[in-house]
């Protein structure tokens, strides 16, 4: 069965392995509701959509209290769904629990995640440009120069890097290694930094490319 989980980033801190420090990401891993099972017949393509963090019916749009209502579910806060392959969909049964402890320590995962919003900024700190000289006259500090071309083509190219709003954009970190699992709390500790603020969404998936390697 592929895995996956929707979780709750809590925060960074430290864990020691002898005189090392590792740093974690700290997340709050399922339960997850199996709340819908796509098939190829039905729905053309196969997933699964999964269920986290219960809400309150009176928060719901009518739409999503009855999906709810009607297959008898307790109602979730976060929707989210992963792909599956077909001979693999029918191990997933609508009103089935997953849990951390699908996870085990020593395991990569990739972790996906919406990036922090940094609202409007420059090419400096979008890009990464280097900028104009800071004094002996220059009168453009922070500027991006020049962006188009003379008489041909006589516009801007696509894909010119310029100022624009920078974050809150789906992002996915790839062969994170899983440090350890503690499922009574539904916390999984993954090492090095996930996407988003603390209180932000993931959605945890076995890594796709784990024989690359990553972080170890």
């Amino acid at each position: 069965m592929p895995k996956g989980l929707i979780g709750k980033k809590l925060g960074m801190t430290q864990i020691f392995e002898g005189e090392e420090a590792i740093p974690v990401t700290v997340i709050e891993a399922g339960p997850c509701l199996v709340t819908q099972v796509r098939t190829q017949e039905k729905d053309g393509y196969t997933a699964v959509q999964l269920g986290f963090e219960e809400a309150k019916p009176a928060k719901l749009n009518r739409p999503l209290k009855g999906q709810f209502e009607k297959k008898k579910l307790k109602p979730v806060k976060k929707l989210l769904e992963i792909r599956v392959g077909e001979e693999e969909v029918s191990s997933y049964q609508v009103g089935s629990e997953l849990k951390v402890d699908i996870f085990k320590p020593g395991e990569k995962v990739d972790i996906v995640g919406t990036s922090k919003g940094k609202g409007f900024t420059g090419v400096v700190k979008r890009h990464g440009f280097r900028g104009f000289p800071a004094s002996h006259g220059s009168r453009y500090h922070r500027a991006g120069g020049s962006i188009g071309m003379a008489a041909f083509p006589a516009r801007v190219i696509k894909g010119m890097r310029m100022a624009g709003r920078q974050g809150g954009t789906r992002v996915t970190v790839q062969n994170l290694k899983v440090v350890k699992v503690v499922p009574e709390d539904n916390l999984l500790l993954v090492r090095g930094a996930v996407p988003g603020p603390v209180g932000g969404y993931v959605l945890i998936k076995e890594a796709v490319k784990s024989s690359a390697g990553g972080k170890s």
